[in-house]
């Protein structure tokens, strides 16, 4: 398998549901132009992301995750996250309620009357119905309660529900002690833990474990997983260290050989 690969073309030559999971981070509106003049805001970066998000869709099976944000200029959000989930919606795109990057706040966001950003949403979508895998605990921790204990409410039909597990308590299923971690995902950013040197020779790494997070919980082992704006190749890494196929493009070469050189040090070639 080629890992990193150049432009999109070569992306879309995918075929239809051949990937297990995408996940990926695409420019930010105007944010940074990447050396290509990127200057997309507002309704044109929308415009720019909703066919390039259809074509994920298109050769994925399971989830389809977009980490994204938009920009605040003269006091006004851009709201460019929520426009492209309303467009999607309108094309009858089958959206999952959008977890959210609980980062460190960036130094000086919010300005002089407003709160500091501490979040950016993850767009997520699938093509209708359950996924076809999922461990929806991979990242969980063991419940503040024990199987059956304090924390339950009443479902609709009269029957209690564990709160931390999820767990239906009069089926007599057997019952985790593992909680689902709820999708508010957080994670360290910054020099020194995005886990490795290289990602910032990319203008905006995400960390790797904000990758491992969507990797354990929705790509199963020996799976494909896909970004088709990979950057310094975080996606690809993490996918390979934990037992996954990683597939990155980039429409920049100068990216696809940091992608290659990241991979080489990870498996000490």
């Amino acid at each position: 398998m080629k890992h990193f690969q150049f432009a999109d073309a070569m992306f879309m030559n995918l075929p239809p549901r051949s990937v297990d999971l995408v996940f990926c981070s695409p420019p930010y509106e105007d944010a940074r132009t990447y050396g290509l003049d990127f200057s997309f805001t507002h309704q044109a970066w929308v415009d720019w992301a909703v066919p390039r998000f259809m074509a994920c869709l298109r050769v994925c099976k399971g989830l389809v995750a977009w980490v994204v944000e938009g920009k605040t200029r003269d006091f006004r959000w851009s709201a460019t996250p929520t426009l492209l989930m309303a467009d999607l919606h309108r094309k009858g795109v089958n959206l999952r309620k959008p977890p959210v990057f609980h980062r460190v706040g960036i130094p000086g966001s919010g300005g002089p009357d407003w709160l500091r950003n501490d979040y950016e949403f993850i767009i997520c979508a699938t093509n209708g119905g359950k996924l076809p895998w999922s461990d929806n605990i991979a990242m969980g921790k063991p419940c503040g309660y024990p199987p059956g204990g304090a924390m339950s409410n009443r479902t609709a039909d009269g029957q209690r529900r564990n709160a931390r597990t999820g767990v239906r308590l009069s089926t007599g299923r057997p019952v985790t002690n593992i909680a689902n971690p709820g999708n508010v995902i957080k994670c360290n950013v910054g020099g020194g833990q995005m886990g490795s040197p290289l990602a910032h020779e990319n203008e905006a790494p995400f960390p790797e474990s904000l990758a491992e997070f969507f990797i354990r919980s929705f790509c199963p082992l020996g799976g494909i997983v896909v970004d088709p704006f990979s950057g310094s190749g975080t996606t690809v890494c993490v996918a390979e260290r934990l037992g996954r196929h990683g597939m990155g493009f980039d429409v920049r070469q100068s990216q696809i050989d940091l992608g290659r050189r990241r991979l080489a040090e990870q498996q000490g070639v």
